[in-house]
């Protein structure tokens, strides 16, 4: 599997059609996908950047759980952190996306739910994570070692 940069519009569009209610997409976005040969798996759009406070959004979709790799999550938050200098990353997540979830819990997130937040019948979670909990997560840990 390969990473794919450069191509920022085609994998936003591409994760906005696999995630419901995100028909509106995305307003300059940066992202960075995982091909499977020439097929597109999988991506991460960065979103909402707001540079003053370093804080960012990201929206991840995937239709194979290989896409999630380390390299990628190496990408991901080496992107966030690392690159752009970022403190703090939202995620905001369906309260049905059960998968989505756990990987946010297991990554260290911290998580709120909000009733209505996608409408009258569902809640979303607002996930942060903030670059010294991400540091001491063992995952970030094995990455930089």
């Amino acid at each position: 599997m390969d990473l794919l940069y450069g191509h920022n519009e085609a994998v936003a569009a591409w994760v906005a059609t696999h995630i419901p209610g995100c028909e509106r997409g995305f307003d300059k976005p940066v992202s960075i996908g995982v091909l499977e040969g020439e097929r597109l798996i999988g991506g991460t759009v960065f979103h909402n950047w707001n540079p003053e406070a370093g804080v960012i959004e990201m929206s991840s979709a995937g239709t194979s759980p290989r896409w999630l790799s380390r390299k990628m999550l190496k990408a991901i938050f080496g992107y966030v952190f690392d690159q752009i200098g970022c403190q703090l990353v939202v995620m905001r997540v369906s309260e049905r996306n059960i998968r989505m979830i756990d990987i946010a819990e297991r990554f260290g997130f911290d998580g709120h739910l909000i009733p209505r937040l996608r409408g009258r019948d569902e809640a979303e979670w607002l996930f942060t994570l903030t670059d010294d909990r991400w540091r001491q997560h063992p995952l970030a840990r094995s990455m930089n070692g």
